[in-house]
């Protein structure tokens, strides 16, 4: 019983945060034509107005994100498409990690520092997991085996780590960039601050939630190598 009560506990505290990150980030999409201008035109007009017109704004599949190595704010159809609020308010997000990157806001240029290191290292520790059973059988030395499925662990969890430890820079984004722009702009319909406020506190922590979420495939290396 009190296994199955661990289990439940450490499925809401990674799951959670997701769940309520995507709800109130779909709450706020609707109504879809509650703004005049699309998210990825707000974008344009606030990269111009903090001198950011080498900026690229760009559509993508792959998550709402500045690219400070293309000096790219890239947005998902829903965002670069949408005028909700949702989608003015992520995409001033965004733009608030471009003018991170103008002003040399430090903690951004350490993440995108560890992300580049944190995408080879996750790929090392899957090969070093794929591997390790082999060693452990060609060598008949389970400490060997032991060592390596250690290392591969730590190793795919180098991403987890790093966006668990960049919330202060996705806070600073949110709050101290794209809210003050929003509101001394005026670009937010009366009575839609406190709303606005939700959904960058929830873009502040998709980068955290995805990271939790991540840690369910490291979960499931482990139930496979403990067989």
């Amino acid at each position: 019983m009190l296994y199955l009560i661990l289990i439940i506990l450490v499925a809401v505290l990674i799951m959670g945060p997701a769940y309520w990150v995507k709800q109130t980030l779909e709450k706020y999409s609707y109504p879809e034509e509650r703004y005049p201008g699309t998210g990825g035109e707000l974008a344009r007009i606030l990269l111009d107005w903090a001198n950011l017109q080498q900026v690229k704004v760009e559509m993508t599949e792959s998550g709402d994100h500045y690219d400070p190595i293309e000096k790219a704010v890239r947005l998902m159809p829903d965002k670069f498409n949408g005028k909700s609020l949702t989608a003015i308010t992520v995409a001033a997000h965004e733009v608030g990690h471009a003018i991170q990157d103008r002003d040399g806001y430090l903690p951004l240029r350490w993440r995108t520092r560890l992300v580049q290191l944190a995408g080879p290292a996750e790929k090392l520790g899957a090969a070093i997991l794929m591997i390790a059973p082999f060693v452990m059988i060609i060598t008949h030395l389970p400490v060997i085996g032991a060592l390596l499925f250690a290392g591969g662990l730590l190793t795919l969890s180098t991403t987890t780590l790093v966006h668990l430890v960049t919330l202060p820079m996705e806070m600073n984004a949110s709050f101290a960039r794209a809210l003050p722009m929003l509101e001394q702009g005026n670009y937010l319909k009366e009575g839609d601050a406190p709303h606005a406020r939700r959904i960058l506190r929830a873009a502040a922590w998709t980068y955290v939630s995805a990271s939790l979420m991540a840690l369910l495939n490291i979960g499931r290396w482990w139930a496979i190598l403990r067989r």
